[in-house]
Protein backbone atom coordinates (compact mmCIF):
# COMPACT_ATOMS: atom_id res chain seq x y z
CA UNK A 1 0.00 0.00 0.00
CA UNK A 2 1.68 3.13 -1.06
CA UNK A 3 1.78 6.70 1.31
CA UNK A 4 2.00 9.34 -0.65
CA UNK A 5 2.60 12.26 2.59
CA UNK A 6 1.36 15.13 0.21
CA UNK A 7 -1.54 13.90 -0.15
CA UNK A 8 -2.25 13.07 3.36
CA UNK A 9 -3.11 15.38 6.72
CA UNK A 10 -1.57 15.87 9.90
CA UNK A 11 -2.11 17.26 13.35
CA UNK A 12 -2.78 20.92 12.74
CA UNK A 13 0.29 23.16 13.99
CA UNK A 14 -1.79 25.12 16.59
CA UNK A 15 -2.54 21.19 18.13
CA UNK A 16 1.24 20.02 17.91
CA UNK A 17 2.36 22.31 21.09
CA UNK A 18 3.02 19.63 23.78
CA UNK A 19 3.50 20.25 27.95
CA UNK A 20 5.82 18.93 29.96
CA UNK A 21 3.93 16.01 30.97
CA UNK A 22 3.59 15.01 27.55
CA UNK A 23 7.39 15.87 26.53
CA UNK A 24 8.26 13.76 30.18
CA UNK A 25 8.80 10.11 27.68
CA UNK A 26 9.67 7.09 29.64
CA UNK A 27 12.96 6.28 28.80
CA UNK A 28 13.74 2.79 27.53
CA UNK A 29 15.39 -0.06 29.21
CA UNK A 30 18.49 -0.74 28.00
CA UNK A 31 19.13 -4.23 29.15
CA UNK A 32 15.97 -5.50 27.65
CA UNK A 33 15.28 -2.81 24.35
CA UNK A 34 16.25 -4.16 20.74
CA UNK A 35 19.60 -2.27 20.09
CA UNK A 36 17.98 -1.49 16.77
CA UNK A 37 14.85 0.24 18.73
CA UNK A 38 18.01 3.12 20.13
CA UNK A 39 19.56 2.79 16.92
CA UNK A 40 15.99 3.92 15.76
CA UNK A 41 15.95 7.01 18.29
CA UNK A 42 19.71 7.87 17.33
CA UNK A 43 19.20 8.67 14.24
CA UNK A 44 15.95 10.36 14.61
CA UNK A 45 17.74 12.07 16.85
CA UNK A 46 20.09 13.38 14.14
CA UNK A 47 17.23 13.81 11.97
CA UNK A 48 15.44 16.39 14.04
CA UNK A 49 18.72 18.07 14.78
CA UNK A 50 19.69 18.62 10.92
CA UNK A 51 16.03 19.92 10.66
CA UNK A 52 16.40 22.03 13.76
CA UNK A 53 19.74 23.88 12.03
CA UNK A 54 18.93 23.93 8.79
CA UNK A 55 15.23 26.16 9.58
CA UNK A 56 17.83 28.23 11.69
CA UNK A 57 20.34 29.02 8.40
CA UNK A 58 16.54 29.30 6.60
CA UNK A 59 16.06 31.99 8.72
CA UNK A 60 19.33 33.76 8.74
CA UNK A 61 19.07 34.31 4.84
CA UNK A 62 15.06 34.83 4.44
CA UNK A 63 14.37 38.45 4.92
CA UNK A 64 10.25 37.51 4.66
CA UNK A 65 9.11 38.28 8.18
CA UNK A 66 5.68 36.06 7.55
CA UNK A 67 8.04 33.04 6.13
CA UNK A 68 10.67 33.32 9.60
CA UNK A 69 7.37 33.13 11.39
CA UNK A 70 6.16 29.99 10.03
CA UNK A 71 9.89 28.40 10.31
CA UNK A 72 9.80 29.73 14.15
CA UNK A 73 6.48 27.82 14.43
CA UNK A 74 7.50 24.76 13.16
CA UNK A 75 11.06 24.91 14.13
CA UNK A 76 9.70 24.74 18.18
CA UNK A 77 8.06 21.86 17.71
CA UNK A 78 10.91 20.00 16.04
CA UNK A 79 12.90 21.10 19.48
CA UNK A 80 10.03 19.39 21.11
CA UNK A 81 10.40 16.34 18.99
CA UNK A 82 13.88 16.20 19.00
CA UNK A 83 13.77 15.98 22.50
CA UNK A 84 10.93 13.20 23.05
CA UNK A 85 13.48 11.29 20.92
CA UNK A 86 16.83 12.40 22.58
CA UNK A 87 15.21 11.72 26.03
CA UNK A 88 14.12 8.26 25.24
CA UNK A 89 17.79 6.92 26.38
CA UNK A 90 18.08 6.16 29.64
CA UNK A 91 20.65 8.15 31.92
CA UNK A 92 22.05 4.92 33.28
CA UNK A 93 23.85 4.07 30.29
CA UNK A 94 27.62 5.91 29.98
CA UNK A 95 29.16 7.96 27.56
CA UNK A 96 31.13 5.61 26.06
CA UNK A 97 28.28 3.22 25.89
CA UNK A 98 25.72 5.60 23.92
CA UNK A 99 29.23 6.19 21.46
CA UNK A 100 29.28 2.60 21.06
CA UNK A 101 25.53 2.88 20.14
CA UNK A 102 26.63 5.76 17.76
CA UNK A 103 28.69 3.92 15.85
CA UNK A 104 26.49 1.14 15.23
CA UNK A 105 23.83 3.04 13.73
CA UNK A 106 26.10 4.60 11.63
CA UNK A 107 27.83 0.99 10.49
CA UNK A 108 24.37 -0.73 9.78
CA UNK A 109 22.13 2.50 8.61
CA UNK A 110 25.30 3.31 6.01
CA UNK A 111 25.14 -0.02 4.77
CA UNK A 112 21.94 0.05 4.33
CA UNK A 113 21.56 2.55 2.50
CA UNK A 114 24.60 1.65 0.91
CA UNK A 115 22.82 -1.38 -0.40
CA UNK A 116 19.79 0.34 -1.86
CA UNK A 117 21.21 3.14 -3.01
CA UNK A 118 20.73 3.16 -7.12
CA UNK A 119 23.42 5.76 -8.07
CA UNK A 120 26.79 3.94 -8.64
CA UNK A 121 29.02 6.85 -7.36
CA UNK A 122 26.46 7.77 -4.55
CA UNK A 123 26.62 3.78 -3.36
CA UNK A 124 30.70 4.00 -3.67
CA UNK A 125 30.53 7.58 -1.15
CA UNK A 126 28.88 5.17 1.09
CA UNK A 127 30.66 2.17 1.14
CA UNK A 128 34.13 4.11 1.93
CA UNK A 129 32.11 5.52 4.50
CA UNK A 130 31.06 2.39 6.45
CA UNK A 131 34.09 0.95 6.26
CA UNK A 132 35.94 3.78 8.82
CA UNK A 133 32.93 4.08 11.02
CA UNK A 134 33.34 -0.10 11.43
CA UNK A 135 36.54 0.77 12.38
CA UNK A 136 36.16 3.43 14.65
CA UNK A 137 33.51 1.06 16.13
CA UNK A 138 36.19 -1.35 16.88
CA UNK A 139 38.64 1.32 18.51
CA UNK A 140 35.85 2.52 20.62
CA UNK A 141 35.14 -1.06 21.89
CA UNK A 142 38.53 -1.74 22.93
CA UNK A 143 38.61 1.82 24.97
CA UNK A 144 35.23 -0.10 26.48
CA UNK A 145 36.53 -2.79 27.49
CA UNK A 146 40.10 -1.41 28.92
CA UNK A 147 38.34 1.61 31.16
CA UNK A 148 34.87 0.39 32.37
CA UNK A 149 35.66 -3.08 31.69
CA UNK A 150 32.61 -4.57 29.78
CA UNK A 151 32.07 -5.64 26.36
CA UNK A 152 30.83 -4.49 23.70
CA UNK A 153 28.44 -6.93 22.72
CA UNK A 154 26.52 -5.80 25.56
CA UNK A 155 25.45 -3.11 23.64
CA UNK A 156 25.52 -4.09 19.55
CA UNK A 157 24.69 -8.08 20.85
CA UNK A 158 24.95 -10.28 18.19
CA UNK A 159 23.68 -7.82 15.39
CA UNK A 160 27.03 -6.19 14.45
CA UNK A 161 30.10 -7.58 14.31
CA UNK A 162 32.82 -5.76 16.34
CA UNK A 163 36.53 -6.13 14.55
CA UNK A 164 38.83 -3.87 12.42
CA UNK A 165 37.95 -1.83 9.41
CA UNK A 166 39.69 0.67 6.83
CA UNK A 167 42.40 1.50 9.65
CA UNK A 168 41.26 4.91 11.74
CA UNK A 169 44.78 6.07 11.37
CA UNK A 170 44.38 6.06 7.83
CA UNK A 171 41.13 8.55 7.40
CA UNK A 172 43.00 11.70 7.94
CA UNK A 173 43.57 13.18 4.46
CA UNK A 174 43.94 15.99 3.07
CA UNK A 175 40.81 17.77 3.25
CA UNK A 176 40.22 19.07 -0.54
CA UNK A 177 40.14 15.07 -0.69
CA UNK A 178 36.68 14.78 1.66
CA UNK A 179 34.57 16.99 -1.27
CA UNK A 180 32.72 14.44 -3.51
CA UNK A 181 30.56 15.44 -6.89
CA UNK A 182 27.17 16.39 -5.78
CA UNK A 183 24.20 14.56 -7.53
CA UNK A 184 22.35 16.59 -9.88
CA UNK A 185 18.86 17.92 -8.49
CA UNK A 186 17.48 17.38 -11.89
CA UNK A 187 18.30 13.78 -12.76
CA UNK A 188 18.88 12.19 -9.27
CA UNK A 189 16.62 9.95 -7.98
CA UNK A 190 14.61 10.94 -5.03
CA UNK A 191 15.59 8.41 -2.93
CA UNK A 192 19.14 9.56 -3.44
CA UNK A 193 18.25 12.69 -2.02
CA UNK A 194 16.71 11.29 0.75
CA UNK A 195 19.56 8.58 1.39
CA UNK A 196 22.04 11.58 1.45
CA UNK A 197 19.86 14.02 3.52
CA UNK A 198 19.77 11.14 6.01
CA UNK A 199 23.40 9.74 6.46
CA UNK A 200 24.78 13.85 6.43
CA UNK A 201 22.36 14.23 9.28
CA UNK A 202 23.27 11.04 11.29
CA UNK A 203 27.14 11.84 10.61
CA UNK A 204 26.67 15.47 11.67
CA UNK A 205 25.12 14.70 15.09
CA UNK A 206 27.89 12.10 15.47
CA UNK A 207 30.35 14.52 15.04
CA UNK A 208 28.78 17.17 17.25
CA UNK A 209 28.15 14.55 20.25
CA UNK A 210 32.29 13.71 19.91
CA UNK A 211 33.18 17.57 20.11
CA UNK A 212 30.95 18.15 23.30
CA UNK A 213 31.43 14.25 25.20
CA UNK A 214 35.47 14.23 24.49
CA UNK A 215 36.97 16.02 27.18
CA UNK A 216 34.60 14.57 29.73
CA UNK A 217 36.62 11.99 30.48
CA UNK A 218 39.61 11.45 32.55
CA UNK A 219 41.64 8.86 30.96
CA UNK A 220 43.91 10.55 28.85
CA UNK A 221 43.39 7.86 26.14
CA UNK A 222 39.66 8.24 26.04
CA UNK A 223 40.15 11.73 25.43
CA UNK A 224 42.93 11.36 22.72
CA UNK A 225 40.81 8.99 20.97
CA UNK A 226 37.49 11.09 20.80
CA UNK A 227 39.39 13.95 19.71
CA UNK A 228 40.88 11.82 16.83
CA UNK A 229 37.51 10.24 15.78
CA UNK A 230 35.74 13.62 16.24
CA UNK A 231 37.98 15.33 13.30
CA UNK A 232 37.39 12.08 11.00
CA UNK A 233 33.39 12.39 11.86
CA UNK A 234 33.83 16.14 10.50
CA UNK A 235 35.44 14.92 7.44
CA UNK A 236 32.59 12.56 7.04
CA UNK A 237 30.25 15.46 7.21
CA UNK A 238 32.47 17.25 4.71
CA UNK A 239 32.10 13.98 2.43
CA UNK A 240 28.60 13.52 3.13
CA UNK A 241 26.91 17.04 2.47
CA UNK A 242 29.23 17.12 -0.79
CA UNK A 243 26.55 15.25 -2.14
CA UNK A 244 24.14 17.14 -1.91
CA UNK A 245 23.43 19.50 -4.99
CA UNK A 246 23.93 23.19 -3.56
CA UNK A 247 21.83 24.60 -6.69
CA UNK A 248 18.54 23.38 -4.68
CA UNK A 249 16.69 26.34 -3.42
CA UNK A 250 15.75 27.14 0.12
CA UNK A 251 12.41 26.12 -0.52
CA UNK A 252 13.39 22.64 -1.90
CA UNK A 253 15.82 21.79 0.53
CA UNK A 254 13.26 22.86 3.01
CA UNK A 255 10.86 20.54 1.54
CA UNK A 256 13.15 17.97 0.98
CA UNK A 257 13.99 18.06 4.75
CA UNK A 258 10.41 17.58 5.57
CA UNK A 259 9.80 14.86 3.38
CA UNK A 260 12.82 13.16 4.59
CA UNK A 261 11.30 13.29 8.18
CA UNK A 262 8.12 12.06 7.41
CA UNK A 263 9.52 9.15 5.59
CA UNK A 264 11.87 8.06 8.43
CA UNK A 265 9.27 8.50 10.89
CA UNK A 266 7.00 6.24 8.43
CA UNK A 267 9.88 3.75 8.10
CA UNK A 268 10.58 3.46 11.71
CA UNK A 269 6.70 3.29 12.45
CA UNK A 270 6.69 0.15 10.64
CA UNK A 271 9.75 -1.40 11.68
CA UNK A 272 9.65 -0.60 15.62
CA UNK A 273 9.32 -3.47 17.95
CA UNK A 274 8.75 -1.61 20.90
CA UNK A 275 5.11 -0.56 21.40
CA UNK A 276 5.78 3.00 23.30
CA UNK A 277 8.41 4.20 21.22
CA UNK A 278 6.27 2.88 17.94
CA UNK A 279 3.94 5.32 19.41
CA UNK A 280 5.94 8.27 19.46
CA UNK A 281 6.87 7.30 15.67
CA UNK A 282 3.15 7.66 14.88
CA UNK A 283 2.72 10.69 16.66
CA UNK A 284 5.55 12.45 15.15
CA UNK A 285 4.84 11.26 11.49
CA UNK A 286 1.34 13.23 11.79
CA UNK A 287 3.27 16.23 13.02
CA UNK A 288 5.22 16.15 10.06
CA UNK A 289 2.86 15.67 7.70
CA UNK A 290 1.38 19.10 8.43
CA UNK A 291 4.84 20.49 8.23
CA UNK A 292 5.61 19.09 5.01
CA UNK A 293 2.35 20.76 3.64
CA UNK A 294 3.44 23.92 5.45
CA UNK A 295 7.02 23.78 3.43
CA UNK A 296 5.32 22.91 0.20
CA UNK A 297 2.75 25.68 0.35
CA UNK A 298 5.83 27.95 0.85
CA UNK A 299 7.55 26.53 -2.09
CA UNK A 300 4.91 27.21 -3.97
CA UNK A 301 4.03 30.89 -3.34
CA UNK A 302 7.76 31.80 -3.06
CA UNK A 303 9.51 29.45 -5.55
CA UNK A 304 6.81 29.00 -8.37
CA UNK A 305 6.82 25.14 -8.38
CA UNK A 306 5.22 21.99 -6.93
CA UNK A 307 6.92 20.01 -4.37
CA UNK A 308 6.28 17.07 -6.45
CA UNK A 309 8.39 18.20 -9.18
CA UNK A 310 11.05 17.53 -6.56
CA UNK A 311 9.76 14.53 -4.15
CA UNK A 312 8.49 10.89 -5.49
CA UNK A 313 4.72 10.41 -5.17
CA UNK A 314 5.23 7.70 -2.49
CA UNK A 315 7.16 6.85 -0.03
CA UNK A 316 10.13 4.92 -0.95
CA UNK A 317 10.44 1.09 1.05
CA UNK A 318 11.13 1.58 4.78
CA UNK A 319 14.42 1.95 5.81
CA UNK A 320 15.49 -1.11 7.86
CA UNK A 321 17.88 -1.62 10.52
CA UNK A 322 19.41 -5.05 10.04
CA UNK A 323 22.58 -7.12 9.84
CA UNK A 324 24.86 -6.28 7.18
CA UNK A 325 27.68 -8.80 8.41
CA UNK A 326 28.25 -10.46 4.76
CA UNK A 327 28.03 -7.05 2.75
CA UNK A 328 30.54 -5.37 5.29
CA UNK A 329 33.35 -8.17 4.81
CA UNK A 330 32.63 -8.21 1.05
CA UNK A 331 33.94 -4.77 1.36
CA UNK A 332 36.94 -5.05 3.76
CA UNK A 333 37.57 -7.39 1.47
CA UNK A 334 37.75 -6.10 -1.77
CA UNK A 335 38.08 -1.84 -0.62
CA UNK A 336 40.17 -1.86 2.75
CA UNK A 337 42.71 -0.25 1.01
CA UNK A 338 40.84 2.90 -0.47
CA UNK A 339 41.62 6.38 0.16
CA UNK A 340 40.25 9.43 -2.42
CA UNK A 341 42.17 11.93 -4.77
CA UNK A 342 40.14 15.09 -5.71
CA UNK A 343 36.45 13.77 -5.93
CA UNK A 344 37.35 9.90 -6.92
CA UNK A 345 39.01 7.16 -5.14
CA UNK A 346 42.40 5.17 -5.39
CA UNK A 347 43.85 2.45 -3.86
CA UNK A 348 47.23 3.34 -3.73
CA UNK A 349 48.37 5.52 -1.18
CA UNK A 350 49.46 9.12 -3.61
CA UNK A 351 51.63 11.73 -2.51
CA UNK A 352 49.17 14.09 -1.01
CA UNK A 353 47.70 11.65 1.25
CA UNK A 354 50.80 10.78 2.59
CA UNK A 355 52.15 13.85 3.06
CA UNK A 356 48.94 14.59 5.49
CA UNK A 357 49.46 11.28 6.71
CA UNK A 358 53.20 13.17 8.25
CA UNK A 359 51.62 16.29 9.03
CA UNK A 360 49.21 14.63 11.18
CA UNK A 361 50.74 11.86 12.90
CA UNK A 362 54.50 13.28 13.02
CA UNK A 363 55.99 10.34 14.00
CA UNK A 364 53.00 9.65 16.99
CA UNK A 365 51.21 6.48 17.16
CA UNK A 366 47.93 7.92 16.63
CA UNK A 367 45.55 7.27 19.74
CA UNK A 368 43.16 4.94 17.73
CA UNK A 369 46.52 2.46 17.44
CA UNK A 370 47.23 3.23 21.17
CA UNK A 371 44.06 1.92 22.23
CA UNK A 372 44.19 -1.28 20.54
CA UNK A 373 48.19 -1.72 22.34
CA UNK A 374 47.20 -0.27 25.56
CA UNK A 375 43.82 -3.01 25.80
CA UNK A 376 46.13 -5.68 24.63
CA UNK A 377 48.75 -4.83 27.28
CA UNK A 378 45.68 -4.82 29.76
CA UNK A 379 43.44 -7.84 28.80
CA UNK A 380 45.85 -10.03 27.40
CA UNK A 381 44.10 -9.53 24.18
CA UNK A 382 42.48 -6.84 22.11
CA UNK A 383 38.26 -7.16 21.80
CA UNK A 384 36.62 -8.31 18.72
CA UNK A 385 33.18 -9.53 18.72
CA UNK A 386 32.87 -11.82 15.55
CA UNK A 387 29.48 -13.87 15.34
CA UNK A 388 30.05 -16.26 12.23
CA UNK A 389 32.50 -17.33 9.82
CA UNK A 390 36.17 -16.10 9.62
CA UNK A 391 36.91 -12.49 9.37
CA UNK A 392 39.56 -11.69 5.99
CA UNK A 393 41.78 -9.28 9.01
CA UNK A 394 41.87 -11.82 11.33
CA UNK A 395 45.57 -12.53 10.15
CA UNK A 396 46.54 -8.69 9.48
CA UNK A 397 48.06 -6.38 11.81
CA UNK A 398 45.69 -3.29 12.47
CA UNK A 399 49.36 -1.03 12.10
Amino acid sequence: MTFNPLQERGIPLDRQVRNWRELNVLPIDPDRTDPYTRCRIITMNGIEIEAILFSHHFARHCREPEVRQRLAETRYIEAQQQKAVNWLLPGVSSVLETTIAYEQVAVDLTAWVARMEPDDYLRQAYQFGVLEDFDHLYRYANLYEMIEHRKAEKIVDQLTEVMPGRPTAMHHRDPVDNVREPYDRATAAPISKLHALTIMSAEQQTMNFYMNVGPSYMEPIARQLYQEIGLIEEEHVTHYESLVDPGETWWEQLVNHEYNECYMYHSFMETETDPKVKAIWELHLNMELEHLHIAADLMRRHDGRDPGEVVAPALPRPVMFEPNKEYLRELIATQIDYTTLGTGYVQEAHERFRRFQERIHDDVEPPSERVIDENRARSGEEYRLETEGTHPLYSLRTH
